[in-house]
């Protein structure tokens, strides 16, 4: 083991047993051991399979770096498992239903290994192969393969500005730490406030990661946070005020109900094929309309990148119109009357009945939105570019998604695929995790 690897273990034990030691109700030499523990070996988890490679003389600095940025990822998550493992037992709740307990022990396990068959074949093994593949250099065509340490990462970072992008991160996580404090003051510090904070976190650090990549990368970054955002967004804003319509009482409600709920069950390729046809510069409807009514014809979509970027994004918000649909009229049905008749009582107009009685009740809902669009935004997107934009117009479409797949189909190259698609992941998971940190607290059951 090389001495800086072991240096970055030993004060990953440090830092584990000094923060485990200061949570817990367990004795403090437990609970240091198992932060100790937690911490040098979630840094040994990581570094140990990839034999320590970032630390040899023949690789750059950012490889350096990326390695003890990995160690200190696992450590974290090794300190996470240390302290939910010490905390405090809680007392089980007298008035809880009781549960049965199986006579055999392995009779759930028998019940479960269906699904845990499935669940290995089709996702545990495909996901670790995928982080086998990321430290390789391995082509579709050539059966050997050849470690790579973590040039495939590292190949992606190159950043033009470093010192901006330290000062954002570094204004990135003072936010944080902001908003932790500001959480533990409760109500007495202002929502606002707090959703202000927040927010200029968020910001800083997705633009201190546009600034850490190379240039060809950054535009893909930026342009997958562009169309992403615009789509779930968009997507929920425009969902919510149809689905607010539709549950009027009016007559023949049911009918077009089910209509608008129709595009979730066309794919995302026929979404893009549909708005290919409706926005084609020579034979789209669209153009058709301007022309007749402006005298001039519609630009072009494939040559001009913003209206390229808001067609993908106008087709993608179609797309899962109907699926949030379905969910914003299920819950405006759950809605007590008599909470908006209080508030019509109170002299509440229409826009305030909806925005401080309709939406907070609808929380719960928007949450769960957010994060499956997002996963829809991130991941799903591929068929509808293909079939408009095939990434185009000069990359203004070309999002993470859409890179990965063509990496592997036009050079075949496994391990560069394999990383690009472990960033895409972990930026999901990260988005998702920052969701529930931020919004998943604001959220209201009952």
């Amino acid at each position: 083991m090389p001495l800086p690897a072991l240096f970055a273990i030993l004060v990953a034990a440090l830092v584990g047993a000094a923060v485990v030691a200061r949570s817990g109700t367990r004795s403090l030499p437990l609970r240091a051991l198992a932060g100790a523990l937690g911490g040098g070996l979630g840094a040994l988890a990581v570094s140990a399979p990839i034999d320590f490679c970032t630390f040899s003389d023949e690789y750059e600095t950012k490889d350096y770096v990326f390695g003890l940025v990995l160690m200190a990822a696992g450590a974290a998550a090794g300190i996470a498992a240390a302290r939910a493992a010490m905390a405090p037992e809680r007392k089980p709740d007298t008035n809880a239903t009781s549960h049965s307990v199986w006579r055999n022990w392995w009779m759930p396990w028998l019940l479960l290994s269906p699904t845990l068959a499935v669940l290995v074949v089709f996702l545990y093994w495909p996901a670790i192969e995928t982080i086998r593949y990321s430290t390789k250099l391995a082509r579709l065509s050539n059966p050997k393969q050849v470690d790579r340490c973590v040039y495939n990462f590292t190949e992606l970072i190159g950043p033009s500005r470093p010192w901006l992008a330290l000062v954002l991160a570094g204004l990135g996580m003072v936010g944080i730490a902001a908003g932790v404090l500001l959480d533990r003051q409760g109500r007495r510090v202002a929502r606002s406030a707090r959703t202000i904070v927040s927010a200029v976190s968020a910001i800083s650090l997705f633009a201190a990661l546009a600034f850490i990549f190379t240039d060809d990368y950054r535009q893909v970054y930026v342009v997958t946070m562009i169309i992403s955002v615009g789509t779930v967004v968009g997507g929920l804003v425009i969902s919510l005020g149809i689905a607010f319509i539709a549950y009027q009482p009016i007559r023949g409600a049911s009918v077009y109900r089910t209509l608008l709920i129709w595009p979730y069950a066309i794919s995302p390729p026929i979404a893009g094929l549909l708005f290919f046809v409706i926005f084609d510069a020579n034979t789209g409807i669209i153009d058709h309309w301007t022309t007749t009514l402006l005298d001039t014809g519609l630009a072009d979509y494939r040559t001009t990148p913003v209206l390229a970027q808001l067609v993908v994004i106008m087709a993608s918000i179609w797309k899962t119109l109907g699926y949030n649909l379905l969910f914003y009229v299920a819950g405006l049905q759950t809605i007590p009357p008599d909470q908006v008749e209080a508030a019509m009582i109170d002299g509440a107009s229409a826009w305030q009945r909806f925005r401080y009685v309709v939406i907070p009740a609808l929380s719960p809902i928007t949450f769960f939105l957010i994060v499956t669009n997002l996963t829809y935004a991130f991941f799903e997107t591929y068929g509808t570019i293909d079939y408009l934009t095939k990434g185009g117009p000069a990359g203004a479409t070309n999002v993470a998604m859409y890179e990965i797949i063509q990496v592997f189909n036009t050079g075949g190259d496994l391990g560069r695929g394999s990383a690009q698609s472990m960033i895409l992941f972990a930026g999901v998971v990260g988005l998702t995790m920052w969701q529930f940190r931020s919004t998943g607290r604001r959220v209201t059951y009952g």
